[in-house]
């Protein structure tokens, strides 16, 4: 029998797919520490990796068990549903529920086609834009890397060949 979510204390898991890239992985767990958890009405907020690094959705979910969650939301950082949401998550959350008995969960629709997706698409393009006429540094995800240029078909098969 499923409880009220409202009478539970709520922890919120978000998770990616989890990478060999170092760097990749703590991306997620800075947003999820910051913005993320600014954000959320919930005071219990872990980062987790579905595969490939720690934390893992069973770590996060002990995590959130031992600061007080009653009631875990697994929110998956997936833009659409697949085979990772449809299966492995879910699968991966029975499993990490499975040692805390009582303590109910949820996993989370991927973001999908929420309305807010065309206002982010937007501010990256813009941004992307606004850094390649050189008005802005790199964005979080180029910063250091210089993947962040304009190309044309030329300059394009020339590296290729360098």
């Amino acid at each position: 029998m499923s409880q009220n979510p409202d009478d539970q204390r709520i922890g919120v898991i978000v998770v990616d797919h989890g990478s060999r890239r170092a760097e990749s992985n703590e991306m997620l767990e800075q947003l999820t520490r910051s913005a993320i958890s600014e954000r959320l009405d919930h005071d219990i907020v872990e980062p987790a990796h579905m595969e490939l690094a720690e934390p893992s959705i069973a770590t996060a979910f002990d995590r959130c068990v031992e600061r007080g969650a009653t009631t875990v939301v697994i929110q998956p950082y997936f833009l659409l549903p697949g085979k990772h949401w449809n299966q492995d998550i879910p699968e991966l959350a029975d499993e990490a529920a499975a040692k805390h008995p009582g303590v109910s969960y949820l996993v989370a629709a991927p973001f999908g086609v929420h309305p807010l997706m065309a206002d982010v698409v937007s501010a990256r393009v813009e941004y992307c834009l606004a850094h390649v006429r050189g008005e802005v540094p790199e964005c979080e995800a180029c910063a250091g890397t210089g993947r962040c240029q304009m190309r044309t078909a030329d300059s394009a098969e020339a590296a290729a060949s360098a």
